[in-house]
């Protein structure tokens, strides 16, 4: 099958079109015939090294993670898909920039069928993200105050329709070009980030999602009440990060040096800080689809690219300036 693969690690010219072998599906796995993949920033992250002291590939490997399909196989232990299903997961073990995926049954969830697979594809990682920030760790309730940087980004865009559907007063940082964007998918307070700096104008919030750099984290701290939480999907990670994925003493260690200094200016502000890595589950992502049928949340996608170009979308996440999902249409619907 053709695929996109990483040989070594490295910048961009590391990534390469070939072919693969066609995967083999476990006893529990679900063969998907891929027809879209998302693009995700953590994609040009794995390529680059970032996180393979814990991330464990075997190289070569195929990049990318979000993909929606179609099932043509099922593993002898597989109970809830069936040959013509249409699905969507997101897959730790990668693998979406290919046209065949196998993925663990518990990961796979049935396609939204409001979506087009393009639109399917632009969901699984930055909803489970957005999911697991605001349901799963902060536990988000109706009447809390919480700010979710990065608003027209892939998690942004999501995470600020999730919020406002717990009943949550939600405030984002974005340009001066996406803030109407914002504001139509809910976000009560808009801070443009051009004009006006977040710390000097948001107070007593719950929750802040951080999904960007150093010097935002740290000053996301000032707008915290007592109690509050920061959550970082974007590091540093800490050592309870490091013991949730069994790593060695030596690297829960390490991350634990990493977040030292942003766990202690929590501790004197009598916050909580954590960081998070979006972790697979398929039972989370049905929830999700319930919600995207319903009509409650919308995919936002800024562009979808032809297979063959897939070095370019993943180029053009990179430039930063996405808004919403970028998509690599793999297979005609």
């Amino acid at each position: 099958m053709k695929a996109f693969i990483v040989d070594r690690y490295g910048s961009a010219d590391r990534l390469r079109a070939g072919d693969m072998p066609d995967p083999e599906p476990r006893e529990d796995d679900v063969l998907v015939q891929i027809h879209a993949a998302g693009v995700n920033p953590v994609d040009s992250k794995i390529r680059n090294g970032e996180f393979k002291s814990f991330l464990r590939y075997r190289l070569p490997f195929i990049l990318g993670h979000d993909v929606a399909g179609v099932v043509v196989r099922v593993g002898s232990r597989v109970r809830r898909f069936k040959p013509g299903d249409e699905v969507y997961a997101s897959d730790g073990r990668a693998g979406a920039f290919a046209e065949c995926i196998a993925i663990k049954e518990d990961d796979v969830a049935m396609k939204p069928t409001a979506l087009t697979m393009a639109e399917a594809a632009s969901i699984p990682l930055v909803g489970l993200t957005a999911w697991q920030v605001l349901i799963e760790r902060a536990k988000l309730k109706p009447g809390q105050k919480v700010l979710i940087h990065a608003g027209s980004g892939g998690v942004g865009t999501f995470a600020i329709q999730l919020a406002k559907h717990v009943g949550a007063t939600v405030a984002t940082t974005t340009s001066t070009e996406n803030v109407d964007l914002v504001r139509r998918l809910g976000a009560d307070v808009v801070i443009d980030y051009k004009k006006e700096d977040f710390a000097n104008v948001l107070r007593d919030y719950d929750v802040v999602l951080n999904s960007l750099d150093k010097v935002t984290l740290e000053k996301s701290l000032r707008v915290l009440k007592p109690g509050g939480q920061l959550i970082s999907i974007s590091g540093p990670p800490d050592a309870a990060f490091a013991r949730s994925i069994g790593a060695s003493w030596v690297l829960r260690m390490v991350m634990g040096a990493l977040s030292r200094g942003i766990r202690a200016q929590a501790k004197r502000r009598q916050v909580q800080y954590s960081f998070l890595f979006m972790r697979a589950n398929g039972a989370q992502l049905s929830e999700i689809t319930s919600l995207i049928d319903q009509g409650i949340i919308r995919p936002v996608v800024d562009r979808v690219f032809p297979f063959v170009s897939t070095k370019e979308a993943m180029a053009y996440v990179e430039a930063g300036r996405a808004k919403g999902k970028v998509i690599v249409s793999v297979r005609e619907s």
